[in-house]
């Protein structure tokens, strides 16, 4: 017998399938990872004057795209949940440039970590019937995108960086088994 699933319940389980893909290689990452630049042309974080780690940036994505390492993915997916969570709880969104890289791996990981669990606060106080409402993001004012497609992107978004962050992970180990 098919029982049908919530929305909600749905979109719930693909964000913790991608999670658990996710926790795959946050568990795996070692500190040399996250700075790695596989290639000329990268996109990275680095500290500025004061300390703080800021992040690679173009207004206008440049051609060719530079890769990004593992740190500027990982500040990426910070700055857009970030975002992303302001306004599903309603609160004043931040800059792109309020939202800076914690300066380690392990920091990065506690970070996204964090996020999560926001997030999860997020999901679980949502109906079938609060999916339904005008997404606050990354749509602002477009009635024809709702709360279910704000947490559809999510999910995107992420299963796309967890996929980069895996790949720059496997490719680093792979380069160094075959170094000389």
């Amino acid at each position: 017998m098919h029982v049908s699933a919530s929305r909600t319940g749905l979109l719930r389980r693909q964000f913790d399938l991608t999670w658990a893909l996710f926790e795959y290689h946050l568990d795996r990452l070692e500190p040399g990872d996250f700075l790695w630049e596989p290639g000329p042309l990268c996109w990275t974080v680095r500290p500025d004057t004061d300390g703080v780690w800021r992040p690679d940036w173009a207004d206008h994505e440049p051609d060719p795209v530079p890769v990004p390492t593992i740190g500027w993915v990982s500040w990426h997916i910070g700055w857009w949940w970030s975002v992303t969570l302001d306004h599903a709880r309603g609160r004043e969104a931040r800059d792109r440039t309020d939202i800076t890289w914690p300066g380690d791996g392990a920091s990065a990981v506690a970070w996204l970590r964090g996020l999560r669990e926001e997030w999860l606060t997020v999901l679980d106080g949502l109906t079938d019937a609060g999916l339904d409402a005008t997404a606050p993001f990354p749509w602002q004012h477009d009635p024809a995108y709702t709360v279910a497609d704000m947490l559809a992107w999510v999910n995107t978004e992420l299963t796309k960086n967890v996929t980069e962050i895996g790949q720059l992970r496997l490719l680093r180990a792979a380069s160094a088994a075959t170094s000389p």
